[in-house]
C-alpha cells in the first residue's frame, strides 16, 4: 500500500488471503517517497515467489500501475478512498492504464474483492485453493438462501 494509512482498507484484503490460507506479506511502498523501493519490490517479487501482487493507493494512486509497469506478475489495484473525491481520483488513475500495462482494478475500497481476485487467481494453478474458493462461493450462496427465507418468514 502507498501508505500506512491505507490499512483501513488494505487489511480486509489481508484477511481474506488469511481466511484462505494463503500466506502473503504486508509492505508499505509509496509512488512518489520511495520510488527506488518501489522498483526493487516489483522487479524482485517474482525471483521471491510472490505470484500476485494487491496494491491499494489513494489519490493520484499511482502505486498499481508502477508496479505493473516493472513486473510479470498479475497486479489488482485497489482504489483507497481519500477525505476529497471520495476515492474517485483513485478509481481513474488505476483503471485507466496504457495499453500494454494492465492492471485489474477492483471497486473503491474494495480489498476484501482484490484479496478474492487474488485466491481465484492462485487458485488457476492450485486446485487445494480453487477448492476453497468454491467451498466459499457455496457458503456465500447458502448465506443468500437464508436470508430469502428470514425475509420471507418476516412477511
Amino acid at each position: 500500500m502507498g501508505s500506512d494509512s491505507d490499512w483501513r482498507v488494505m487489511s480486509d484484503a489481508s484477511q481474506a488471503l488469511t481466511d484462505f490460507g494463503i500466506a502473503h506479506e504486508v509492505e508499505v511502498v509509496s509512488a512518489h517517497r520511495t520510488p527506488d523501493k518501489l522498483l526493487t519490490y516489483g522487479r524482485e517479487a517474482r525471483a521471491r515467489g510472490l505470484k500476485v501482487i494487491i496494491a491499494g493507493a489513494g489519490g493520484a494512486a499511482h502505486l498499481p500501475g508502477m508496479l505493473a509497469s516493472v513486473t510479470a506478475l498479475p497486479v489488482i489495484g485497489v482504489p483507497v478512498p481519500l477525505a476529497t473525491l471520495d476515492g474517485l481520483d483513485s478509481l481513474l488513475s488505476i483503471v485507466q492504464m496504457p495499453a500494454g500495462i494492465p492492471v485489474a482494478t477492483v471497486s473503491i475500497g474494495g480489498a476484501k474483492n482484490a484479496g478474492l481476485l487474488a485466491a481465484r487467481i492462485l487458485g488457476a494453478s492450485d486446485p487445494a485453493v480453487a477448492d476453497r474458493v468454491e467451498a466459499y462461493a457455496r457458503d456465500l450462496e447458502g448465506q443468500v438462501e437464508q436470508k430469502n427465507r428470514r425475509l420471507k418468514e418476516s412477511l
